[in-house]
């Protein structure tokens, strides 16, 4: 038995294939643009206004710094072994 639709499924499986990856590269292309867009924007509102820029960088680093500090603490309670007695029990 020969299948006469063989040849025309795997074209439609290649144009399929093609429009995807076209897709694909017209959304990249647009991606890069949104990214060099906005970093265009931050380069020119960092030289516009330094210090506030410089207080924002700070303000997100002691953010980070803050959350990881936070997250060292819970995660070392969790390692601690359990004696029984709370912070109000008397020793």
């Amino acid at each position: 038995m020969s299948d006469t639709n063989s040849g025309s499924t795997k074209s439609a499986d290649t144009s399929t294939t093609e429009t995807i990856i076209e897709q694909a590269e017209g959304l990249f292309e647009q991606a890069k643009d949104a990214v060099s867009e906005a970093f265009s924007a931050t380069v020119d509102a960092v030289k516009a206004n330094p210090l506030a820029a410089a207080g924002i960088a700070a303000g997100a680093a002691a953010a980070v710094a803050g959350a990881a500090f936070g997250a060292s603490k819970l995660l070392a309670k969790d390692d601690e072994p359990a004696t029984g007695k709370t912070k109000t029990d008397k020793a």
